[in-house]
């Protein structure tokens, strides 16, 4: 057992800083190969930009890993990118998306589902600055050992939450299309390696927020699986079934009957070709369900008028 945490140990650093490469190169290609956006919760480079950009000036007073400090890094460019993506390939029409305007739960100030691309790059910038103008006033200071503890928690608390958004963005469509399966994949990988490296770390190496916050993203990624495994890409044959109803068509293959023009076609059903329920009929000439059928002796027939 002591071996295999000495192996853990020295390989999981690499695939931790290397994570944001390999959990969102393949959501931004399917983004960009796609050309749409739709599906994917725009929520999670916001959070993953807030809780890495808070977790950088966090190093400056806990000194953790430099692989978690890596990693970090390596997110804010990973998110930047898949931000801009993401703003450049947004569906015209998002109903059911994250980039719409929710008139049951709107934002203040309609925060971070704006139409416009200028305001997401205004707020990360704006919020970058703010918190290094704190740094430079606070460094000095007898508080900001405590203060950077608290933008500590603060980003793994706001990064525990990254599931979330998808999460609920997945219940409500009961599927989960848009989403890249590779993602998850990553993240429960992901999950794995770092509550390993977590627990058989120091708590000097890995603090203790770390590994509340982690087990609690983890059990997140499993509830994300566990949607892809009872959902998938989500009902898209009820959809089509609502499509076809609407053109005439009828449950279990049967056209309904559309009036043109005064006149009713007769009842067909797509399993004969005879206008003859499957069931067949009875000796009254009834069908099974006791309904009457129009036999299509010469093609038409004039509807009855009362």
């Amino acid at each position: 057992m002591g071996f295999l945490n000495a192996v853990v140990t020295h390989i999981a650093p690499i695939f931790i800083a290397t994570s944001p490469v390999t959990s969102y190169a393949d959501q931004i290609y399917s983004i960009h190969k796609t050309r749409s956006s739709a599906g994917f919760s725009l929520d999670i480079p916001l959070i993953m930009l807030v809780a890495s950009i808070l977790k950088i000036y966090y190093w400056f007073g806990a000194h953790f890993s430099s692989s978690l400090l890596v990693q970090a890094l390596l997110m804010i460019c990973v998110h930047l990118l898949l931000l801009h993506v993401a703003l450049t390939n947004r569906p015209a029409s998002t109903a059911h998306t994250p980039f719409a305007h929710s008139t049951s739960s709107p934002r203040p100030y309609n925060f971070w589902q704006w139409r416009s691309t200028r305001p997401y790059w205004t707020f990360i910038s704006y919020f970058t600055l703010v918190l290094l103008v704190l740094h430079f006033m606070l460094s000095p200071t007898g508080i900001f050992i405590p203060y950077t503890d608290l933008l500590g928690y603060v980003a793994l608390t706001i990064e525990a939450t990254l599931p979330l958004p998808q999460l609920l963005s997945n219940y409500k469509r009961r599927g989960c299309k848009g989403f890249r399966f590779s993602v998850i994949v990553n993240w429960l990988i992901g999950d794995t390696f770092k509550m390993w490296y977590f627990f058989a770390s120091s708590s000097d190496a890995v603090p203790v927020a770390f590994k509340i916050c982690g087990v609690f993203q983890a059990l997140c990624d499993v509830g994300l699986g566990a949607q892809f495994y009872i959902w998938g890409d989500g009902p898209e044959e009820v959809g089509a079934g609502k499509a076809i109803s609407a053109m005439g068509m009828g449950e279990k293959g049967t056209f309904r009957e559309p009036m043109v023009d005064g006149f009713v076609m007769p009842s067909q059903d797509m399993g004969n070709g005879y206008g003859i329920p499957m069931g067949g009929l009875n000796e009254k000439g009834m069908s099974e369900k006791g309904m009457g059928i129009d036999m299509p002796m010469d093609g038409w027939e004039r509807a009855r008028v009362r």
